[in-house]
């Protein structure tokens, strides 16, 4: 059984953060250099295996250089299909 906190709904978060990387065309490598990060960070969160809070979602998206607010609302659309 799934822990709640990687839940389905979370999965939803994981794949608007991987979505976000690869429409920026930006390797997990080069994410991971521009957050100052290890490249196992964001495998790892790709991965459902560590879970990210508002304030890293907003880096991640930052990061990329796009738009956290966007991103959150192309988000929330996903959410409240579920």
């Amino acid at each position: 059984m799934p822990s709640p906190l990687f839940g389905d709904r979370y999965r939803l978060v994981v794949a608007a953060l991987a979505a976000a990387r690869r429409e920026a065309g930006v390797t997990q490598v080069e994410l991971a250099e521009r957050l100052k990060r290890p490249q196992s960070y964001v495998s790892k969160v790709e991965r459902r295996e560590r879970r990210v809070d508002v304030v890293e979602f907003v880096d991640w998206v930052l990061a990329l250089e796009g738009d956290p607010s966007s991103t959150f609302s192309r988000l929330m659309t996903e959410l409240r299909r579920d």
